[in-house]
């Protein structure tokens, strides 16, 4: 398989001229190119497409793609991505099963390079197709997938390898472990910095989450004490802040994987929240030592090169791109800071920002359709026009409700009113607050466009949080 830097060679055109090292930015870029033991990436392989498959086969046992893809009138795509629409007919069905065969193939690393450029492909294609469905670990497991695109991860412990002696290696180039590493690390790390929030600290929504845990084993008894709330609440920040650090440490990464473990255990037992925890767990293999990861006989033992003393042209470009990644990984999840207000609220800059299981938000929108023409009026109930689970999101996030809106005004223009205006009733609680209005009920949203600006018709948030009482309300996780 090509490295990265033969790639954007290749693309580009460029010879692969080698230039000596002699700057402290070269000598960064070399360490990028430097060979490392195979082991680590041959294992995430391995997890990665069995834990693709086995959330293709979730799919398909609770029916979530005729409920999700194919049920629905209306699909809240992404901004720029409206062209995106689900298959007709049986299509996405035999979709999810392309999705199935190619994370086979990549678990075995069988055609590995055209698996993986087909699976993250359709992955994606699946992610886009509905935003109330946007979950972060969808969003990690794409990202991660075009990842395993250009990593070459099919060296070793491979039907690939197996078939072509010419393709085994022992060893791997570093900015290829590095890359996924730092891909977990980012979930991590700004997963810990989104929890530096007023909300959190004061136990929101985690204090009413946990009081519904009372029939767990061992913890149950303890889930209406406020110590057993701090300790989820401050032991959640503390691990995503410095989980990773404590990995990379050789002397605190035998007591770091405890931790790891019966973290991400509790959350699968408290949260139900799919195929996250495990592919949390299974990446805990790229912080390990190699010496802790068998070697089978058959696979090519890792050869022992020199530093590197020049770079390519490709490999100058390679890195360049690798820092270009880094950088919009790191940038993306502070955007938010950019806009007023709570972004648990506004919404703005929330998604793609690692916010995970952050707060509880309860919402009831209707729309008034009115044609100034006729002076006809209606009021719409959204329950009508979508799913369940879609009306539970778009109730509480305003640029979904826009996205209503619109559908709204092409179904009436349809019917012969081309000139009506939308207003929205929009009430919603966020972490146990009184419910108070989302959205100016005054603006017509007709003439609204969703941009990059903040929104003037989105209210500010207002409500204070509730006193701490004894009782423990019911809430819907967000």
């Amino acid at each position: 398989m090509p490295s990265l830097s033969a790639l954007l060679a290749a693309v580009t055109g460029r010879r692969a001229k080698q230039a000596p090292i002699t700057s402290a930015v070269d000598r960064i870029a070399g360490r990028l190119f430097e060979r490392t033991d195979i082991r680590p990436l041959v294992y995430f392989r391995v997890a990665f497409g069995a834990i693709s498959l086995w959330e293709v086969y979730r799919y398909f046992n609770h029916g979530w793609i005729s409920r999700t893809y194919i049920k629905p009138k209306l699909h809240f795509t992404y901004s720029g991505f409206s062209w995106v629409r689900p298959w007709p007919g049986d299509g996405m069905h035999v979709h999810f099963l392309g999705l199935g065969a190619t994370a086979t193939l990549i678990t075995v690393g069988l055609w590995y390079r055209p698996a993986a450029i087909l699976f993250a492909s359709g992955f994606t294609y699946v992610f886009l197709l509905e935003k109330a469905r946007y979950l972060n670990h969808f969003y990690l497991i794409s990202l991660v997938s075009w990842l395993m695109v250009v990593i070459p991860a099919n060296r070793a412990g491979s039907l690939d390898a197996w078939f072509k002696p010419a393709l085994r290696s022992g060893s791997a180039p570093k900015w290829a472990l590095w890359l996924l590493a730092g891909q977990i690390a980012v979930a991590y790390v700004f997963g810990g910095v989104a929890k530096i929030n007023w909300d959190w600290l004061r136990g929101e929504p985690m204090r009413r989450w946990v009081g519904q845990c009372a029939h767990l084993p061992i913890i149950g008894r303890y889930v209406h004490e406020e110590w057993m709330v701090k300790l989820f609440i401050y032991g959640g920040l503390l691990f995503d802040l410095f989980i990773v650090p404590l990995m990379l440490w050789r002397r605190t990464l035998p007591l770091s994987l405890p931790f790891v473990f019966s973290f991400h255990f509790m959350n699968d037992r408290l949260f139900r929240i799919g195929i996250f925890p495990w592919f949390m767990m299974a990446s805990t293999v790229l912080y390990l030592p190699t010496s802790w990861l068998p070697w089978p006989q058959s696979w090519t033992r890792p050869e022992r090169l020199p530093p590197v003393q020049s770079l390519t042209g490709g490999q100058r470009a390679g890195a360049v791109v690798l820092a270009a990644y880094a950088l919009f990984q790191i940038l993306m999840p502070l955007r938010h800071h950019l806009y007023p207000g709570n972004v648990s609220w506004t919404e703005e800059g929330h998604r793609f920002s690692w916010h995970m299981k952050l707060r509880s938000k309860r919402g009831t929108a209707v729309f008034v359709v009115t044609d100034p023409a006729s002076g006809r009026v209606w009021r719409i109930d959204p329950g009508k026009h979508l799913i369940r689970s879609q009306g539970q999101k778009m109730a509480t996030h305003p640029d979904m409700i826009l996205q209503f809106v619109r559908f709204l005004e092409r179904r009436y223009a349809a019917a012969g009113y081309p000139n009506v205006e939308v207003r929205a009733e929009v009430m919603v609680s966020l972490n146990g607050r009184n419910p108070q209005p989302m959205i100016d009920a005054e603006v017509d949203l007709t003439k609204v466009r969703l941009t990059l600006r903040p929104s003037p018709w989105i209210v500010p948030l207002y409500e204070p949080l509730p006193e701490q009482t004894g009782t423990r309300k019911q809430a819907t996780l967000a």
